[in-house]
């Protein structure tokens, strides 16, 4: 009887997994990934984070703007020297001269924390005058306001200047703020934690008075030129 030897077949072997090459290939590959997209991760982020702080500010500047028309908040401080009403000698018009009646040159910036024309907003919406300390540095607020009153009336209403500054403003720097030809507000796009010495926000808004009227606002604005209020 002949008895038939079984072939043993040979298996082809895959070596399963990664090599150690294979790994620290994928690594450096990761890496690499990681070093190129952080720059736009961290810029994402910090320009919404700046966003959102532009947006709180313009909510801090107009609660404090509801405050004072409802008689809240007392009024601030006048501007010194006060404006003179606009004639036919003396120009004054939107377009001309706009320092005359904004904030550029009537409003200099604060110069420390206890400026009398500085309220501190904090994260829990309350607006007091003094130092903002121990305030959230995304949640609270320096605002800086002043009444842009003209020199002939007391009581018919008031141009209202604001500045809205963060709350970790640093007054041991000089502070900005916009002039007549350059805009020095904070950018809302930015790839760090933004300029801290600049405001957030500026804009002016009228008050009015139960005695306000066209020409007490002709001569807070001004006119055409060489022409007096009516």
């Amino acid at each position: 009887m002949i008895k038939h030897k079984q072939k043993q077949q040979n298996c082809p072997c895959d070596d399963s997994g990664f090599t150690i090459i294979e790994s620290l290939v994928a690594i450096i590959v990761v890496a690499i990934l990681l070093v190129a997209i952080a720059p736009a991760i961290v810029m994402s982020t910090a320009t919404r984070v700046q966003a959102r702080r532009v947006e709180l500010a313009t909510r801090a500047a107009k609660t404090y703007i509801d405050g004072v028309r409802t008689g809240v908040i007392p009024a601030p401080q006048q501007i010194n020297p006060v404006l003179d009403p606009p004639s036919t000698t003396l120009n004054r018009n939107l377009v001309n001269t706009p320092s005359d009646y904004l904030i550029y040159t009537k409003m200099p910036v604060p110069t420390s924390a206890s400026d009398p024309d500085l309220y501190c907003f904090t994260k829990d919406a309350i607006i007091t005058v003094g130092v903002c300390a121990n305030q959230d540095k995304l949640l609270g607020f320096y605002i800086q306001a002043r009444r842009i009153v003209q020199s002939t009336t007391a009581s018919d209403g008031y141009r209202l200047g604001i500045r809205v500054y963060r709350a970790d403003v640093d007054f041991s720097k000089p502070l900005t703020a916009s002039t007549s030809t350059t805009k020095n507000t904070q950018r809302t796009f930015t790839n760090g934690i933004g300029d801290r010495q600049s405001p957030l926000i500026e804009m002016t808004t009228d008050i009015a008075s139960t005695n306000t009227s066209f020409k007490a606002l002709c001569q807070r604005l001004g006119v055409a030129t060489n022409k007096a209020c009516e």
